[in-house]
């Protein structure tokens, strides 16, 4: 009887755990309807103060996406520390994730805070996003982390 027991157990628990899994899952990178992140911008390009949109030749897949570069060599950075460059929050709206929403952003409206890269998602939402930047920062790291990304 102790055997059937165990086995009907450890089925349950497998299947519970799979049942799980999706919940327990990382936050998507927001993508376009091309499965391009940050709508093809190149994210290393934020860095230098001008963003530009990336090119197709100069391309990589990362986070279930496929990101865009101006260059080879930016390319090649984010390869090697996309951590770095990636935008927070897989590209979501900061404002709208730190009032616990998954809001699309605008590439176009964004901020390096402490060097990171912060997307919004307009003009005006990144004006009210400013006013409170730093609390806003801290409560849209624990909605991602609650929802399963990393900090």
């Amino acid at each position: 009887m102790r055997p059937r027991f165990t086995h009907a157990l450890l089925a349950v628990l497998a299947f519970s755990a799979l049942l799980a899994a999706p919940l327990l899952a990382a936050p998507p990178i927001e993508k376009d309807k091309n499965g391009l992140a940050v709508r093809g911008w190149d994210a290393v390009s934020y860095f230098s103060g001008k963003p530009v949109p990336g090119k197709a030749e100069f391309s990589t897949n990362w986070g279930g996406a496929t990101w865009r570069f101006a260059s080879a060599a930016h390319r090649d950075a984010f390869v090697a520390g996309p951590e770095k460059y990636a935008p927070q929050y897989g590209g979501h709206c900061a404002y709208g994730l730190a009032k616990g929403h998954l809001v699309t952003a605008d590439p176009q409206i964004w901020k390096i805070v402490g060097g990171k890269l912060y997307l919004n998602y307009d003009g005006d939402v990144q004006k009210s996003w400013e006013k409170k930047e730093a609390k806003y920062i801290v409560d849209a790291n624990a909605e991602w982390q609650e929802r399963g990304g990393k900090p």
